[in-house]
C-alpha cells in the first residue's frame, strides 16, 4: 500500500498543516518529478503524504 495508514492514524500534529504540506509537496513532485512516482504507479498525492509522514520531506510553516 502506498499510504502508510498506521502513521496517518498515529499523527499527532495539526492535520490542516499536514494537508497544506501534502498539497505543496504534490505540486513539487508534479513539476520536478521523483523516483518514487514510478514505484507508486504515478500516484502523486499518496506519494507526497507518505514522504511527509515518513520524514523523507520535512515541512516548516512560514509566517
Amino acid at each position: 500500500m502506498i499510504l502508510p495508514l498506521d502513521l496517518l492514524i498515529e499523527y499527532q500534529g495539526n492535520i490542516y498543516e499536514l494537508t497544506c504540506a501534502a498539497i505543496r509537496r504534490a505540486y513539487q513532485i508534479t513539476i520536478t518529478g521523483d523516483e518514487e512516482i514510478q514505484q507508486n504507479q504515478g500516484k502523486v498525492v499518496p506519494t507526497a503524504i507518505k514522504q511527509i509522514l515518513t520524514k523523507k520531506v520535512v515541512f516548516q510553516l512560514e509566517e
